[in-house]
Parts: structure tokens; sequence; C-alpha cells
């Protein structure tokens, strides 16, 4: 059922009509990954703490519900809208607000990007702890909201372990400050860092503390071959155990990722290395580019010494670095194969090669046609995993999910690693939540948003 217009009129008097978008406004505008995220009625920008509190106590009232959005990367439709919602944008929450080098931390409005926050940071020689592809546009209250990974994961945690403290409003206006900047800090329950991973369900965050980390020094990249998986995980081992210079990426790809990337974009010189059966994008920081560079050299020497590796080019320049990353990063496989399937699961390293092996088996009997596709953080077992065919397969996303989820929560794996449940994950939740989880998920939302108004249908078991 749509807004009324007395409704609108009253939502739009708080927030004033210049940052309110109507549903003809919206449909002219991107609406980011999910091309469901612009379909609410309206879309709200407010500017304060104090007007998202009034906006939230004003739906609360009138049960409208409203979905929190920040830089509408999101991958698992956590951020998604429908007629008679209210999208609420934290956009103009985009300043930050102090920066103590010192103490090495920041206080962030929920709408600051990460892109922003890495050049705020590194002027002070300091590093926000966590990058990711979508760095630009990916919001810091989103990637809070998500509990958002990446690259650096292995290295100092996610999005959970950055959070020093958090401002949010609650369902009903009220507004928990909870903005400590320190990191021992035990004031009875933290019923705050709920938020983190909550996807907007239980409030809406407006402002973060973060914990910032040393940014590392110049680093030496390359892009290397191997045969198996089990090579690739002692490859990983041996960057980590390194002295003197320090792994700050290591990234996996099967063959046929890099491979569609290479035709896309017409990369010769990485086409040899692409015709093996994975690649490992690995990079080295160390105190200046001359012993980052012997480190990686010295590493890939000994790898190949002992047949781990096949095969490897070091980026000679940053264009070079750029590309390799851009092979790492770019999509050519949806592009090339489109209406595949994507599932976000985590292994433990140890006992990855054997679980993908076991996938590969479970597809092929499940149906031949089924391609698989890999692409992820192997230092912390992350993977992206793509199931594509011939043909688009996108209907098939729950009949093909439990291959993908077999045994994992045996070996101490997860189904959702880093994008959240949003809508997409929430029936894996369902069948693989334990049901003491179930219950207490549903309790915690009823209490933190007694009405539902929260981000309605997601995340949270029915």
């Amino acid at each position: 059922m749509s807004l009324a217009a007395e409704q609108i009129e009253s939502l739009t008097r708080i927030v004033g009509p210049a940052y309110v978008r109507n549903t003809h406004e919206l449909a002219s505008l991107d609406p980011g990954v999910d091309p469901h995220n612009y379909h609410a009625d309206l879309l709200l920008q407010p500017a304060s703490t104090a007007e998202v509190a009034a906006l939230l106590a004003y739906c609360h009232a009138q049960r409208i519900a409203i979905v929190p959005q920040g830089g509408r990367t999101g991958l698992s439709g956590g951020a998604s809208t429908r007629a008679g919602q209210v999208a609420l944008s934290l956009s103009r929450f985009d300043r930050i607000e102090s920066f103590d080098a010192l103490s090495r931390t920041a206080v962030v409005g929920a709408g600051v990007t990460l892109g922003a926050l890495a050049a705020r940071a590194a002027l002070d020689g300091l590093s926000a702890g966590i990058d990711l592809g979508a760095r630009d546009s990916a919001t810091i209250g989103g990637m809070v909201s998500t509990n958002a990974g990446g690259v650096a994961a292995f290295r100092h945690g996610t999005m959970r372990e950055r959070v020093l403290g958090l401002e949010a409003v609650l369902a009903d206006g009220q507004v928990l400050a909870e903005l400590g900047q320190v990191r021992k800090r035990n004031e009875g329950l933290a019923a705050e860092r709920l938020l983190i991973g909550a996807e907007g369900t239980l409030g809406v965050i407006t402002r973060i503390a973060l914990a910032l980390v040393p940014a590392d020094g110049p680093v030496a990249t390359a892009l290397v071959a191997v045969g198996d998986l089990e090579a690739a995980a002692t490859l990983c081992d041996r960057a980590q155990a390194l002295t003197g210079a320090t792994p700050t990426a290591i990234e996996l790809m099967s063959g046929n990722h890099a491979a569609a990337v290479c035709r896309a974009l017409a990369l010769s010189d990485f086409a040899s290395l692409a015709s093996q059966p994975y690649l490992v994008l690995i990079e080295l920081a160390a105190g200046d580019a001359e012993r980052a560079e012997a480190a990686l050299i010295d590493l890939l020497g000994s790898a190949v010494e002992s047949s781990i590796v096949l095969d490897a080019v070091v980026a000679q320049n940053e264009a070079q670095r750029r590309t390799m990353w851009r092979v790492r990063e770019d999509w050519a496989i949806d592009r090339e194969r489109p209406g595949g399937l994507w599932y976000d699961i985590s292994v433990p390293l140890s006992v990855l090669p054997n679980y993908v092996a076991e996938l590969r088996q479970r597809l092929a009997a499940h149906d031949a046609s089924l391609e698989l596709v890999l692409i992820g953080h192997l230092a912390d077992g992350n993977l992206h995993v793509t199931v594509n065919a011939g043909t688009p397969i996108t209907p098939r996303y729950e009949e093909i999910a439990p291959l993908v989820t077999e045994g994992l929560a045996r070996v101490g794996g997860s189904f959702s690693a880093e994008h959240g449940i949003g809508l997409e994950k929430k029936a894996t939740l369902a069948r693989l939540g334990g049901a003491p989880k179930r219950a207490l998920m549903r309790g915690l939302k009823a209490l933190y948003d007694p009405h539902g108004i929260l981000n309605p249908g997601k995340v949270i078991p029915d």
C-alpha cells in the first residue's frame, strides 16, 4: 500500500523538500547494484541525527517501513525496497568529524566513503585497516551494517573489529549514543554492537568511531600461477611466515575467471598465466620498494624451486600493478555468461582444497552442465563461488545453495562470509541457523523494533 499524501507531507517537513525524491524522480536515478533499491515511495536524505530520530519516531507511530541505505553496493539485497516503503539515505552524513592521529582513531558520519577515510588517514601515515573494491562508493555506515570484510581482513579483521563505538537511532526515535573511542571499554552489555552486521534491522547507524592502523610501506605485487589449491595454500602460508616484509593481500582466482577477464580486456600479457588452474595475487609491503620487491622475488624463487609455483609475473610499475588487480576484481565472467549464481562462503584454509574438490563433485553429479568459477581472499578462506551454465540459471539459487553449503558448519566454515544476509541468504540462514539462534534473533528484533518498521523482511528468520 502506498504512502498517504499527509504522510508524505509530514516526512517532507522533517528533512525539507530539497531532500525528498518521489517515485518518478527515483526512476531516473542509478539504484546501484540492486535494481530494487529505488522501488520505494520516497527517498529521504536527512542531515542530522535529530532529523533521523524525528523520521523514525514518525514512521514508528505511523507503522511506515523504512530501509536504511549507504552506497548501494551491497550484493545480498539488504537495501532493496518496495512500494509503500521509505528509503533512508545517509549520504549527507559525509563528514569526518574528528581524527586523532596519536590515538589512531576517527569519528565519521555513516555516509563517509571508505575511499574518503583512507585518503584522510594516509595524510598521517595511517589506514582504515580495511579495503575492498567498492572503496569509492561503499560507505562506512553500510560497511558496519553488513560487517564488511575485504582484502585486509586476514590481518585486521572485519568491520566488527574496526569499530570502537557507534551512534544509532532506534526504531522509536531514541538515540543510542555509544561513541567511545578507546579499545578497552566494559560498561555492561554492549547493546550497540548488535547493530554491527544487522543490516539496518535493529537501528539506523548514524556515526561511527573507528580504530585505525599504521599504513603499509611500498608494495611489490605479483600474479602467480599454481597447479592446485594445495599449492596455493602452501604459498599463502609461506608468505605469512616471512620476516622483513608483510603480506598485504593474498587473493585467489580460478583460471577460468582470469581467462574471461583477459579475453574481455585483451590482456594478452597474462593469457598464459590464466591458462593454469589457479592464480594467486600477492602483495608484500616493506620499508622501501626495493626491500619489498626483493622479498617477493625470494618468496617466488623458493616456491618455484619447490614446484609450488608454475609461473609468475612481478609488476614492474604501478600501471601493471593496477592491471593485475583488474584481473582479480573485474567480473567479466558474469558479462560473458550472464545469469549465474553467486555465493559468499568461508572455509578454514587447511580444508579449502578438500571442500572445493567435493563441491566440484557435487555439482557434476547434480548437473554436468554447471561450471564453477572461484575468486576470493585466500588468507582468510573467503571464497566467492559463482555457478553458471550455458544459459541463465538465476531461478535455481535455492536449488544449488545446499550443494555449496554442504559440510561448511562441520569444518567450522560459514555460508555467509562478508556480504551479509539481506534477502538472498535468508532462506539459507533459516535452513542452517540453529533453533536457539533463530529464536534469539526474532526476540532481539521484537525488542529493538517492536512494530517491525526497520528494513522489514531482511536478515531475521521468519
